[in-house]
């Protein structure tokens, strides 16, 4: 078995791969001071719980919080008695990148992109829902071009209860309808709606420079709740980034 860690500046995914199928998903709010021995004591009650013997092959990650790159490869060397491999950059699994600096690309980008090309044919537009919003273009060739940042629903949504006295907080929902006929489902129309139409108008334009009507797929925590409500995601792909990591084994294996 695989464990396969994605590292994100608010929450971190673990997912188990078991030869052909994911056995259990878990997240955990990223902490950045974090040790191995934290890391342990939490990972084994999630195998407890879901009744999964703890004995893995490796441990392969893509991070985002340096801080906490030595404590993964220090729980695999420690605790999990087995190896660990990181994805960086594109180089390591044959994904050219036209970015600059090319090694500024995080690596769940890369593995949402390395995942995506086993979905799609290029040219694609990948979508994730995380802390931020981001937008991975790769073009007809296979060339990771670039793409767009935005500040994530979350974050934003929070922004403005913090600011405000009297608005309260509301779940992150798409609501049936945009006119809202009390203060909780007109807020719910304004993040939700507001926020699919800022997705479409990105995605419009990406299509436009491309000149191609390249298919978007989402992924990440909130990725689902706005297909169809964002009109130009055409999938949601909750496993993307791990999927990914999962790909980029043999490759790291290989180096």
């Amino acid at each position: 078995m695989l464990l396969a860690i994605d590292v994100g500046n608010t929450q971190t995914v673990y997912g188990v791969w078991d030869r052909s199928a994911w056995r259990a998903q878990w997240r955990r709010a990223t902490k950045h001071e974090d040790t191995e021995d934290e890391i342990i004591a939490w990972l084994k009650l999630m195998f407890e719980l879901d009744e999964i013997p703890l004995h893995l092959d490796g441990v392969v990650a893509a991070s985002v919080v340096p801080s906490l790159d030595l404590s993964i490869s220090r729980l695999a060397e420690k605790w999990l008695k087995c190896p660990c491999y990181f994805l960086r950059h594109g180089d390591q699994v044959g994904i050219p990148v036209d970015y600059q600096p090319a090694t500024s690309v995080g690596a769940d980008r890369i593995a949402n992109v390395l995942a995506a090309m086993a979905i799609v044919k290029p040219p694609f537009i990948v979508v994730d829902f995380g802390t931020a919003t981001t937008f991975d273009v790769v073009d007809g060739r296979g060339h990771y071009l670039g793409g767009s940042i935005m500040t994530g629903v979350e974050v934003s949504s929070a922004a403005l209860f913090g600011r405000t006295a009297k608005l309260p907080q509301v779940a992150l929902e798409v609501p049936e309808k945009a006119i809202g006929q009390s203060t909780p489902s007109a807020l719910q129309s304004g993040i939700m709606f507001g926020y699919a139409g800022a997705v479409d108008a990105i995605v419009a334009r990406i299509r436009a420079e491309l000149g191609s009507e390249a298919v978007a797929l989402a992924t990440g925590g909130l990725g689902g709740k706005f297909i169809g409500a964002a009109k130009t995601l055409d999938s949601y792909h909750p496993m993307l980034t791990l999927d990914g990591l999962v790909m980029a084994l043999p490759s790291l294996k290989a180096e």
